[in-house]
């Protein structure tokens, strides 16, 4: 298995090995070493930087709704230096909690879990592993950053306007979206929101075309499409849906600023705003839901494929086993990829939607389960009798996995329409997508920047520190979404400020203030990973050329790889990425760049001819 090459290119173009000049960059002014860089390696710290500060802001923008549902009846003076005129009477503004949620999952779903995770380790990993001196187009690759950087700029001084940022929920659902006069959050807010996330999806797109030019043509000699590691096909099935899906709510975003804007009705139809009726006829709000979700739920993907090609390497390399079914993977990863763009009505079940078209997509989306389940069994497999090296980065990839099957398991429940219908709206929902779309892939990209940290900066984050920060971040999750699908299935509404007219959910109270504590401590654990994250950088111990023992090719780059990555001829590649322990050899790992006439002892029969 090891051996077979289907490649797509025999002929992988070698070009760039004449690019054996020294591409070191030390001559540069500081502003286009570090600023302005066309690094692939600069521009994934980048990312990875402006990634981890909006998971703080989102964080924290959480900790502070999840006060006044913890604690609805409870006032918060202690907040007014903060939040300033959006604590009244020491209460919570209640438009203002509303933009809290809004912005909560925008941050997290955009420019945390897309733009840094993707971000960094699309960037990081593309050239390194497949042995490229950098992006097909180090240009664009830079304008991809800043384009982001001006978005984030967009949407973070939108949380100091005087009506608030945008209030309209992440998905901006109009007609509240649509209608300026609606609340506070519909006005500059969000005008803001959507200016801000043109510049995301242009970013978006000039990434994502970069990373499949670059697989596609600049893979190293000997790296067909079934030699390289699955972190890289995890990517390139990413930027594949990226470029598919953002033009889709690019174009969402644009009727909606008509709408907004030049009178035009394209989501407004009989609206009545204080007893008076407004000119827009012939629109719907539904076409707006179709063309969000055409989107949306590939985003999902675009989400975790990542985290799925992240915690494949980590757990291959940490427990010294080939990873098990590579093709299976593969396979699965492109049937979710395909799967993923005929499902997003899923999400519209109440929408009013004929039942027969309902159970079409109930179908289509419980078929996901299948290629789901295969890389479940395929990383268990992996993971059974293997040699473990319990890393802080393997910790998060088996929390990856747990969450991924915690998560997955309520999705089958949710993508049956009966069992929707009645949970629709409520913390059931909150509880799925956090365990299978959020926490899952912040623990794929925790693995990733535990794992790949010492090749980024030279030096090793500190283990202790590490599991200290795993161990309270994995509790912290179950300790919140657990109780969370319980208080769902009782009915207990999402978005709500307060719940206390309910008499119905009182019992909860209880409940309510466990979760948003577990949450708040939660989000303070992650301030043990910054504390590490910085130290280390400066810090930490110096880190070794190949600290894991690894296979794949960016452990052959020198430990600090300058602009260019390898200071010589690029590295041929002879074998796929996963000898791990292979019978007769001397070391529990054979790097890719190692000939078969080399390991004459562990070549398997049908790699005889190759020696």
């Amino acid at each position: 298995m090891a051996s077979t090459d289907i490649s797509l290119h025999n002929n992988v173009p070698i070009a760039h090995d004449e690019h054996d000049h020294e591409h070191d960059h030390h001559d540069q002014p500081f502003i286009f070493k570090y600023i302005f860089s066309q690094d692939h390696k600069v521009i994934a710290k980048q990312f990875l930087i402006s990634g981890i500060i909006w998971a703080f802001i989102g964080g924290a923008l959480s900790s502070l709704f999840r006060l006044q549902l913890g604690w609805p009846n409870e006032t918060m003076p202690f907040l007014e230096p903060i939040l300033g005129k959006w604590i009244e009477g020491g209460k919570l503004n209640q438009e203002f909690y509303l933009a809290l949620v809004t912005m909560h999952g925008t941050i997290m779903v955009f420019f945390v879990l897309t733009a840094g995770l993707s971000g960094t380790f699309s960037n990081f990993l593309i050239p390194l592993q497949i042995g490229a001196r950098d992006m097909a187009s180090g240009f664009l690759n830079m304008l991809s950053y800043w384009f982001f950087f001006l978005s984030s700029v967009i949407m973070f001084t939108s949380l100091f306007l005087e009506t608030g940022p945008a209030s309209a929920g992440w998905t901006i659902y109009p007609p509240l979206s649509a209608l300026p006069q609606a609340i506070p959050g519909s006005g500059t807010g969000m005008t803001m929101w959507l200016v801000a996330m043109v510049f995301f999806i242009v970013s978006s797109l000039l990434g994502s075309i970069n990373y499949i030019s670059t697989i596609i043509n600049l893979r190293t000699a000997g790296m067909s499409m079934t030699k390289l590691p699955l972190t890289i096909w995890a990517f390139f099935l990413t930027a594949v849906l990226g470029v598919l899906s953002f033009p889709v709510l690019f174009s969402a975003a644009l009727l909606l600023v008509f709408d907004r804007s030049f009178g035009t009705s394209f989501y407004l139809s009989d609206i009545y705003v204080a007893g008076q009726a407004l000119s827009n006829t012939g629109g719907s709000p539904i076409l707006f839901q179709h063309l969000f979700w055409f989107l949306g739920h590939p985003e999902v993907y675009i989400v975790i494929l990542p985290g799925f090609g992240i915690v494949s390497e980590v757990i291959a390399t940490n427990a010294r086993k080939p990873i098990f079914g590579y093709r299976a993977m593969i396979g699965s990863m492109l049937g979710i990829s395909i799967l993923s763009f005929v499902v997003w009505a899923h999400h519209m079940f109440v929408s009013g939607m004929n039942p027969f078209l309902g159970s079409v997509f109930m179908f289509l989306t419980l078929i996901i389960a299948v290629p789901s389940a295969v890389k479940v069994f395929n990383w268990l497999a992996t993971l059974w009798r293997g040699n473990i090296i319990f890393t802080p980065a393997m910790l998060f990839s088996i929390g990856f996995v747990s969450l991924f099957i915690s998560g997955g398991l309520t999705g089958i429940i949710l993508g049956n329409s009966a069992l929707d219908i009645q949970l629709h709206n409520t913390y059931f929902v909150v509880a799925h997508f956090h365990l299978v779309m959020g926490s899952s892939a912040f623990f794929g990209m925790f693995a990733g920047v535990y794992h790949w940290f010492p090749k980024m900066f030279g030096r090793m984050m500190d283990e202790k520190l590490g599991y200290i920060h795993f161990w309270l971040t994995f509790l912290g999750v179950y300790l919140v979404f657990l109780p969370m699908h319980y208080v769902g299935i009782a009915g207990f509404p999402r978005r709500y400020y307060s719940w206390t007219a309910f008499e119905t959910f009182s019992q909860f109270a209880d409940l309510n203030m466990f979760i948003s504590a577990a949450a708040i401590i939660a989000w303070f654990a992650q301030f043990i990973f910054l504390f590490n994250f910085v130290y280390s950088i400066f810090r930490g111990r110096r880190a070794d050329a190949n600290p894991w023992r690894s296979n794949t090719l960016e452990w052959t780059t020198p430990i600090h790889p300058g602009h260019g990555n390898w200071p010589g001829a690029i590295p041929a590649v002879y074998r796929w990425p996963y000898d791990y322990s292979k019978p007769g050899a001397e070391e529990d790992y054979i790097p890719q760049n190692i000939p078969h006439s080399e390991t004459k002892s562990s070549n398997l029969s049908s790699e005889k001819e190759l020696e």
